[in-house]
């Protein structure tokens, strides 16, 4: 029985693609010191310069073979260089306290979650907005709803309906709140992770989040969502599932998915 809690307790931990990628930065480090070691032999010396880099290329394609997503191979490529350079200007300790600390309030949910912040646009709300059923006390939610915007445009549009958005990231829940509060918007921020939310609440879910997790929430939304209800994802598809709608909102822009259940 230990060993099975130990190995799950593992898992969970091993779990957030930011805890990945550190381990494949020091998996990176072995090979990278053994590959120096080699060329040293053969009578050519790297560069500290040359040797972050070789870091971070082995960093890239060790993230690359555990499958995390695309852009933390560039995180993991320009990472070792950057505090190469970083370290050159002598910036004092407590200036990259504060600099961690903003980017983990910002982006929070992309440390445990492979979904980065993808802001959308006018545009889109508009056509969301288009889609939505014309029918007074209509429960809409917008997760991953980032700075808010969407949540607050639909509020201000639709003065008959219901608009929550949910945002894991702690300082984008506190912008959109506050924006909220001092617009005077009847739109409702909640902190918290969609996957702990209750979809059958709600008449339309609009998504804006990654490839790497759509199939996981149209199960969810399959599993939870009420006859007539929408799903709505901007951008990314979830194949195999057919939308029973594609709309374009501007030439040139991905379009937007809908799903009626």
């Amino acid at each position: 029985m230990m060993p099975s809690r130990l190995l799950h307790c593992l898992h969970a931990a091993l779990r957030p693609p930011a805890v990945r990628a550190l381990l494949a930065q020091i998996a990176a480090l072995l090979p990278c010191a053994a590959l120096a070691l080699a060329l040293d032999a053969a009578g050519y010396d790297l560069t500290l310069l040359q040797a972050v880099v070789l870091q971070g290329i082995l960093a890239m394609l060790i993230t690359w073979k555990i499958g995390l997503a695309p852009w933390w191979r560039v995180i993991q490529l320009l990472f070792p260089p950057a505090l190469l350079v970083s370290s050159a200007f002598g910036l004092p300790p407590l200036l990259y306290l504060v600099v961690f600390i903003v980017l983990l309030g910002w982006y929070w949910s992309t440390f445990r979650t492979q979904v980065p912040y993808f802001p959308s646009s006018q545009p889109v709300w508009e056509a969301v907005a288009a889609v939505l059923p014309d029918r007074p006390g209509l429960r809409v939610i917008d997760v991953g709803s980032g700075l808010g915007g969407m949540t607050l445009h639909l509020a201000r549009l639709r003065p008959d309906i219901e608009c929550t958005g949910i945002e894991l990231a702690p300082l984008p829940w506190l912008y959109s709140f506050l924006r909220a509060k001092i617009t005077r918007s009847r739109a409702r921020f909640i902190r918290g992770d969609y996957e702990n939310i209750q979809f059958g609440h709600y008449d339309a879910v609009f998504a804006y989040l990654s490839p790497a997790v759509m199939n996981a929430l149209y199960a969810k939304a399959g599993r939870e969502m009420h006859r007539g209800s929408l799903l709505i994802s901007y951008e990314f598809a979830i194949p195999p599932y057919i939308p029973d709608k594609t709309i374009h909102t501007t030439e040139g822009t991905p379009p937007l998915y809908l799903w009626r259940f």
